[in-house]
């Protein structure tokens, strides 16, 4: 049996349950699932692939990899080869499976942020391997490890990394032979700072070599129910990913490989989108603050980062009297132990609501 933590998201329901007893009802800002509408593009394209009787390819059509290289070319400034662009059946299968569809052998550290999305954590168990959270990649010295994973913007602080950093963690990745995962599902959503994938030009020097970016349209397209996003990068690491992947069954059904095609090309939704989480963000964050909270880092991503100075679970519980419920910080590593995550993904009345009762 693998030594697998407990489903923290478990340990929220008592507070969920308190949330739930306010009269004006509960205002669930924790998990950051999207509630806007599927964009109809993406319905309209579904609905016309959805006569789908043979398997779909591991790999994808050709069209859904030129859409998805297209889009890394026109919103990132990324040049890549679509050919070297994998679909995955949304993020965190490709984020929990990547360390064992690499062939990192147990005993071998797998490296994170101090700071961050739990699957790492489990990714790295299911491969057998250690899970090794640092913000200083000198403390391992000589140690050469197999794969560092890097989360720009950040989940949870939605901290950007400059180019430059990201730059200096490249090299020294290559100089050990390890692979870099950069985890990229929040790149379309920079607000005081802009993110840049590990992919462009400034951060890889012009070589993808050992480089994998990791995206998903769950936020930036509500499609989080259609379970749709890709890996793209180093050559020879995405023809391993597909050879492994077309034995393990991992296919995105083709109906949506379709809906992806669509909202890959279509960049109105997103903008869209976009305004609708700046507008939420823009309310938000004062009504906490003026509320007693400090909001640190959250210059992108879909979360604010806060702490009034005690405890995350007393935080949590003070939050779920007025009826919102937020994410403890112990979620994302020890660090987060005086914090709590505060997504901006519920509707526009509830995050009115919300805002009503902080003041």
């Amino acid at each position: 049996m693998l030594a697998l933590p407990d489903f923290p998201w478990d340990r929220l329901v008592p507070y969920q349950d308190l949330a739930r007893a306010h009269p004006g009802g509960i205002v669930d800002l924790s998990v950051g699932t999207p509630v806007d509408p599927v964009p109809p593009v993406a319905r309209e394209a579904l609905a016309a692939a959805a006569d789908s009787p043979g398997y779909p390819l591991t790999y994808g059509t050709p069209r859904l990899r030129e859409a998805a290289a297209g889009w890394l070319r026109r919103r990132h400034g990324v040049t890549i080869d679509p050919a070297d662009v994998l679909p995955t059946i949304g993020s965190k299968e490709l984020v929990a499976w990547l360390p064992t569809l690499l062939g990192v052998r147990p005993g071998e550290r797998v490296v994170f942020p101090e700071l961050a999305y739990p699957t790492y954590d489990v990714g790295a168990r299911l491969a057998g391997a250690e899970p090794y959270a640092t913000d200083g990649l000198l403390a391992l010295g000589p140690e050469r490890v197999p794969l560092v994973w890097v989360n720009s913007p950040s989940n949870p602080t939605g901290r950007v990394l400059p180019a430059e950093h990201l730059r200096k963690v490249v090299a020294w990745a290559r100089e050990r032979g390890a692979v870099v995962a950069s985890d990229e599902c929040y790149i379309e959503l920079g607000w005081e700072e802009h993110p840049v994938s590990v992919l462009h030009p400034d951060v890889c020097e012009g070589s993808h070599e050992n480089l994998l970016a990791v995206h998903s349209l769950s936020k930036r397209s509500n499609f989080a129910g259609y379970r749709a996003g890709f890996v793209a990068g180093d050559p020879r690491l995405v023809r391993r990913l597909l050879e492994v992947r077309k034995h393990a069954g991992m296919m995105m059904p083709a109906p949506v490989q379709a809906a992806t095609v669509a909202v890959l090309d279509d960049d109105a939704h997103a903008d869209a989108q976009r305004e609708r989480y700046a507008r939420r963000r823009a309310v938000l964050r004062p009504a906490l603050e003026r509320a007693g909270w400090r909001v640190e880092h959250s210059a992108a991503g879909l979360y604010l980062w806060a702490t009034d100075g005690t405890g995350c679970w007393d935080q949590v519980r003070a939050l779920a009297e007025r009826g919102i419920l937020v994410a403890p910080g112990e979620f994302y590593g020890a660090a987060g132990r005086g914090h709590v995550r505060i997504a901006v993904t519920a509707t526009d009345e509830r995050v009115d609501a919300a805002v009503s009762r902080l003041q």
